[in-house]
């Protein structure tokens, strides 16, 4: 709570007029039952008409004062939550940008949305509730206590009875709920991961009529998180009505013994009649501090959360100043390998090749052979274990990432289509290109057609993750958004798997025209999208066990054979 309240110390002068306007609010509010004890034994009781109506202005005159500052205090509160909770956000999301592939695997997508939106929410209400009552609470406490000593000591020897008491029920209740708010946070955690998993992979749910199991599946994470939450409330619903029985009984005993203490006449009945709206205002008091243990424990779940994310430290990727030159776009792997973290076994173990500016290089293999974890050390996406990669002769390590990523257009083996118009999609390569320029990508890309026969063209607005698109037209589109940017190296990952034999035979044509003076790595699962490359890799199990033409691999590399043969009929591919 610590650490994610220092993020408050730009509301410094506002939290301080809060203070004061609270002050004022449990000053008013402690001056009032005086004021009532002294209009009965003052006025009532001696028929006092004028005074009466004197001390009647002076406490509607301290009311009014309460409630404009209860007003203002509300309002400026209000704002230094909404605004507290905003720079959190901003501050996890700045942090999350950080993170590297390594990061996003460990706390997991899903998990970071839930601390991003009802972390926050959760100490965006404890701040409200800290600011207001946790000041109001102890001046209402402490005046309280001394007023109703002022009145009558002896009496307030019944408050000072059943204070303990109330603070060791609150204990033990708290004691108890704890543990169950953090297990709230890490099933709402899984009930949002089930719920993203069956909304965005809703098509494959239906083919594979899974529809029931999922239903299940849901089912099981909504009442999981039903029930640890119908047992925390039962808990923290035991807290008001012990408070409520325990305020009462005090009335009562004030009551009582404040009716023989008038008999004897060591009190005033005005003075009585206060004493009871102290001990209300005490028992109000306590029953704030109650609300404030309920809230808290459940924000100091959430702080520690967030804390977590922000104390993740992403892995430290070292930069350098050296300038990549764009005359060239060699790619060079040298005695590379790469280990996820906790795997036993390397993803990719020596992988030694060159990518020459003005060639293609095929990357080609079966599943789970290392493809895209290849693709992805380029851009520093990951850090390779050991070995080195240089591009035109420089090693990766030793440049700024903005330079290095500026000199590459990824597509990636999901194509990912933001919620905006198709120019937005696309020029999001190029945030300054022209017009010209995206329907030039477009075009090449083959997806020029399709844009132009929808009703707005290049202003048509594109649903999120391009749910009004196919997979073909949204891999075109992603393709056109690296071809927009014009960089000196181009990685497709698996980008052409969604096209048909016809367009992707266009496409490879107007690629080679466009990129002849770049260095272009592609990662395919079709031959026929990979045989016309300048040199082929095979990769198995993270190994290289094939380097070169399609015509030489198809002759002597058993592993490529393999993979022609489960493509094509014999001699159907030549």
């Amino acid at each position: 709570m610590k650490k994610t309240f220092s993020y408050l110390s730009n509301y410094k002068k506002i939290i301080a007029l809060i203070f004061l306007l609270v002050f004022i609010q449990a000053l008013s509010q402690l001056f009032l039952p005086t004021l009532m004890g002294d209009i009965v034994d003052n006025g009532v009781v001696t028929g006092n008409i004028t005074y009466i109506w004197k001390i009647g202005f002076v406490m509607l005159f301290v009311t009014l004062v309460g409630a404009l500052v209860t007003v203002l205090s509300s309002y400026f509160t209000a704002h230094v939550a909404t605004g507290f909770s905003r720079d959190l956000r901003s501050v996890i999301f700045k942090h999350v940008s950080k993170f590297t592939l390594n990061e996003f695997d460990e706390v997991g997508t899903a998990s970071l949305i839930t601390r991003t939106t009802n972390d926050v929410n959760q100490i965006q209400r404890a701040t409200i509730m800290i600011l207001r009552m946790a000041l109001m609470a102890p001046f209402m406490l402490v005046g309280g206590l001394i007023m109703a000593l002022s009145k009558d000591a002896k009496l307030s020897m019944t408050i000072l009875i059943v204070i303990p008491f109330l603070v060791g029920i609150i204990y033990l209740i708290l004691k108890k709920a704890m543990p169950l708010f953090k297990a709230v946070q890490i099933r709402l955690d899984r009930l949002n991961r089930v719920f993203r998993e069956n909304l965005t992979g809703m098509s494959v749910i239906r083919a594979f009529t899974r529809e029931p199991s999922e239903r299940e599946r849901l089912k099981n994470a909504n009442f999981s998180l039903m029930d640890v939450s119908i047992r925390v409330n039962r808990i923290m619903a035991i807290i008001s009505p012990a408070m409520m029985l325990f305020m009462n009984l005090t009335i009562v005993f004030v009551i009582w013994f404040g009716g023989f203490r008038i008999e004897a006449g060591n009190m005033e009945i005005g003075d009585l009649m206060a004493f009871i709206q102290y001990v209300m205002l005490i028992m109000s008091a306590l029953v704030m501090a109650s609300m404030i243990f309920v809230i808290i424990p459940r924000a100091t779940v959430s702080a520690n959360r967030i804390r977590d994310v922000l104390e993740l430290e992403p892995v430290q990727i070292p930069q350098g100043n050296v300038t990549l030159e764009s005359t060239q776009g060699e790619v060079k792997f040298e005695n590379v390998t790469f280990n996820y973290p906790g795997a036993e076994e390397a993803s990719l173990a020596n992988i030694s090749f060159i990518s020459k500016k003005g060639e293609t290089t095929a990357i080609i293999g079966g599943t789970g052979s290392g493809k895209t974890t290849l693709i992805n050390l380029i851009p520093r996406f990951y850090e390779a274990t050991s070995g080195e990669i240089y591009i035109n002769g420089v090693n990766i390590k030793e440049t700024k990432l903005e330079d290095l990523r500026n000199q590459i257009g990824l597509v990636p083996q999901k194509a990912m289509i933001f919620s905006g118009t198709v120019f937005e999609n696309i020029s999001y390569g190029k945030p300054n290109a022209t017009l010209e320029e995206v329907k030039h990508a477009a075009e090449i890309a083959q997806v020029s057609e399709f844009i132009e026969s929808l009703e707005e063209g290049y202003n048509t607005h594109l649903e999120q993750g391009g749910a009004n698109l196919s997979g073909g037209q949204k891999q075109r589109l992603s393709i056109a958004r690296a071809l927009v940017r014009q960089p000196e190296i181009y990685l497709f990952d698996d980008s052409f798997s969604a096209l048909d034999y016809q367009t992707d035979a266009k496409l490879h044509q107007k690629l080679e025209e466009e990129t002849k003076d770049s260095t272009i790595i592609i990662v395919g699962q079709r031959v026929s999208s990979v045989k016309s490359a300048d040199q082929i890799l095979v990769l198995d199990k993270g190994i290289i066990v094939g380097k070169g033409t399609h015509n030489e691999l198809i002759k002597d590399n058993k592993v490529y054979q393999e993979i022609v043969d489960s493509q094509f009929d014999e001699g159907e591919l030549v």
